[in-house]
């Protein structure tokens, strides 16, 4: 009797561990955005053997982190000239000289769950008899890139800057119904904001031409809003 109270006891004791629920497991997360470091944005390289670093991401679960950084000839990326993955916050590159450069990274775990891309970098690589520099490609300010205005008349506002410091900058703008636009609404003009009059149910295209006082120029892309 005393036997089969003491099995009777020990089964009731696995059982209820048995039904114990196992702790969850906590969701992977993905890695935070590496923030840039060097070379900084705007800044001209001494020469074109270019270290680039940036910050380390953080990775909530421990997870090993990879880091990828891509350097375009262009703000879109449509023209990567260097990439790498690597596991160390630094790569070095050889790139050509008297030109302009924009670089990014981004971190990815080993669950393939990634972050989003760093803010962009630019920079220009410096040339042999180089006397002028081309400036920036333009970065847009407002209206938001896709975004959907109520009101009769927008506000384009933009930034332009150039490695070249003491080079004064102009604008022309091109804005319509057109993709690309082709209509010039501004010329040479000093600001980097442009009033124009919109109407309802439309989609505009705009773009920035930024002009040097030396005769360089750099054309932007094309960004778009709608009107409702």
């Amino acid at each position: 009797m005393k036997k089969f109270l003491y099995l009777s006891i020990a089964s009731a004791f696995l059982i209820s561990c048995g039904n114990e629920d196992a702790p969850a497991e906590s969701p992977n997360v993905a890695p935070t955005t590496p923030t840039l470091v060097s070379p900084a944005n705007n800044k001209l390289c001494a020469n074109n053997a270019v270290s680039f670093q940036w910050n380390s991401a953080i990775d909530s679960n421990n997870d090993p982190i990879i880091y990828k950084i891509q350097v375009s000839k262009d703000k879109d990326f449509s023209h990567i000239v260097m990439t790498a993955d690597n596991s160390a916050t630094y790569q070095n590159f050889t790139l050509e000289k008297a030109t302009a450069y924009y670089w990014r990274v981004k971190s990815t775990d080993n669950e393939n769950l990634s972050s989003s891309y760093s803010t962009v970098f630019s920079f220009y690589t410096s040339g042999d008899g180089v006397v002028n520099y081309l400036p920036f490609s333009p970065d847009l300010v407002s209206p938001e890139l896709n975004s959907v205005l109520n009101a009769t008349t927008a506000k384009l506002e933009w930034t332009a800057k150039d490695v070249d410091t003491k080079d004064k900058l102009v604008y022309d703008v091109y804005f319509g119904t057109a993709n690309p636009p082709t209509e010039k609404v501004g010329a040479n003009q000093a600001t980097s904001t442009l009033d124009v009059s919109i109407i309802a149910s439309k989609e505009y295209f705009w773009k920035v031409v930024v002009k040097d006082d030396k005769g360089g120029e750099t054309i932007g892309k094309t960004w778009r809003f709608r009107t409702n």
